[in-house]
């Protein structure tokens, strides 16, 4: 019976969970689909910064239970039997994210053990805490995969567009680099919930009929997260509502135009860390993953920003871009379950690289 690896990733905007099955040896995406949340669990996931302690505990069960729940219907969606999953790897969903805290933290929630019992096999989880533990940064985790996938082949900038951007270099006689770049599509989403009614701009139309305010964004660009060396890491809400409120909001008479601004914010900071801490050898070519990659004007501004390097997607090489954050998770998992390094300490800062995340059994 042939073994599979299942990886759960919900990220920053927290409207869903996308679960991923893969075969690990030759690596390959066999399925994956994206089961949206309700609204009000959404919403919940959104302000859990602010939940009393007994209300976040309960949360982080009830997610766990949701994740278990999601696992089976994707097993019969795509009819797959449980006795050929070998592992589960489990992002969670992020609470907090404070690296330069005092005490550096972080904090996912989605409580694996409902995982293991349901489906009968190991689950990893918590894969920040251990880097963090190392003196790393907990973030970003992906540029491993990055370096796992296309190591091998020339220079290319892996770019993620979730609700935050980040980015990894990676390549043959590359020394691998990834860090948080600034906004992705949170800012965009909020926007389009208050004066469109919308979830978010779906392939940029609405961004596309406005005009982008270049010199308020060159202004903000001049905050010292921007010019910040690597490795960094953002937390979730940086650029969130209070950000939208205290820079954005009061200064804008057409919604479109905030909107196109915000997309051109979001292109702009990968241009600039692109040409702060990438060198130009290795602009050659971007490949754009997540949500963000959707997104046409968004890709438009990127290129105009960047008309020395060619910007596509990861569905050129075969990945699909809405799948990749939830495959890495799979191959962590897979590779955690086998005592095999799975973390690029160089793109977080910890002293060496290490087996990230916790392992729950049942037998």
């Amino acid at each position: 019976m042939r073994k599979i690896a299942l990886g759960l990733m919900s990220g920053t905007s927290a409207d869903g969970l996308t679960v991923c099955a893969v075969q690990i040896r030759p690596f390959k995406v066999l399925h994956f689909k994206n089961y949206a949340y309700p609204a009000a669990l959404q919403q919940r996931l959104l302000s859990a910064f602010s939940l009393r302690a007994a209300e976040l505990s309960a949360l982080h069960f009830e997610l766990g239970y949701l994740y278990a729940k999601t696992v089976c219907k994707f097993l019969k969606d795509f009819s797959l039997s449980a006795r050929e999953i070998e592992v589960i790897g489990s992002h969670g969903q992020t609470v907090y994210h404070g690296p330069h805290d005092k005490t550096p933290n972080t904090l996912q929630i989605g409580e694996p053990s409902f995982l293991s019992a349901r489906i009968g096999c190991p689950v990893v989880s918590d894969f920040r805490p251990m880097d963090i533990a190392l003196g790393g940064e907990g973030a970003p985790l992906i540029p491993f995969f990055d370096e796992y996938f296309w190591g091998r082949k020339s220079a290319k900038i892996l770019l993620n567009v979730g609700g935050i951007s980040n980015f990894s270099v990676v390549g043959k006689k590359v020394k691998t680099v990834g860090f948080d770049v600034g906004p992705g599509n949170t800012l965009i989403d909020l926007a389009c919930q208050t004066f469109f009614k919308k979830p978010f701009d779906k392939n940029g139309t609405l961004a596309a009929q406005g005009s982008p305010d270049k010199e308020l964004i060159a202004r903000l660009l001049t905050q010292p997260y921007f010019s910040q060396k690597p490795p960094k890491s953002l937390d979730k809400n940086t650029f969130g509502e209070a950000y939208l409120k205290k820079y954005f909001l009061n200064d804008f008479k057409k919604p479109h135009d905030l909107l196109a601004t915000l997309t051109w914010f979001t292109a702009a900071s990968v241009a600039k860390a692109i040409a702060d801490f990438v060198p130009p050898a290795h602009q050659k070519e971007v490949i754009v993953s997540g949500g963000g990659c959707y997104n046409k004007t968004l890709l438009a501004y990127l290129q105009t920003l960047l008309p020395q390097i060619k910007v596509t997607t990861s569905l050129s090489y075969g990945i699909d871009p809405q799948a990749k954050e939830s495959a890495a998770f799979a191959l962590f998992a897979w590779l955690a379950l086998h005592r095999k390094i799975n973390h690029c300490a160089a793109a977080t800062g910890a002293k060496r690289a290490a087996v990230l995340g916790k392992i729950t059994l049942c037998k």
